[in-house]
């Protein structure tokens, strides 16, 4: 059974930092690309960053782009978002995804949610 755990959020004010951790287990994830969504309250779900299978190719929302950085430790299996220079609005419940190599559904479609971790920036 595929699992992905988030953890690493919290209370901060605004212009502060947090490193979020995702620990995927059930099944080997190689090929995979693994990425970060946010929801706010009353909004839409949202792309944040998203990382290859090998480290080499990332990519991010422009929203977050300078300040939040996806790095992955492949033989550890766990996915991390350094998010720096935080701003109220970065306030969501943040969620780590899965995408399988195979997948033919649109970039922004994943395989595996967690249940999502949440991130609260103060004024």
């Amino acid at each position: 059974q595929v699992q992905l755990v988030e953890s690493g959020g919290g209370l901060v004010q605004a212009g502060g930092s947090l490193r979020l951790s995702c620990a995927a287990s059930g099944r080997t994830f190689s090929g995979y690309l693994m990425g970060w969504f946010r929801q706010a309250p009353g909004k839409d779900h949202e792309f944040v960053a998203r990382i290859s299978w090998s480290g080499g190719n990332t990519r991010y929302a422009d929203s977050v782009k300078g300040r939040f950085f996806i790095s992955r430790d492949v033989a550890e299996n766990t996915v991390s978002l350094q998010m720096n220079n935080l701003k109220p609005e970065d306030t969501a419940i943040y969620y780590c995804a899965a995408r399988s190599p195979f997948s033919v559904a649109d970039e922004y479609t994943y395989d595996f949610w967690g249940q999502g971790t949440q991130v609260t920036v103060s004024s």
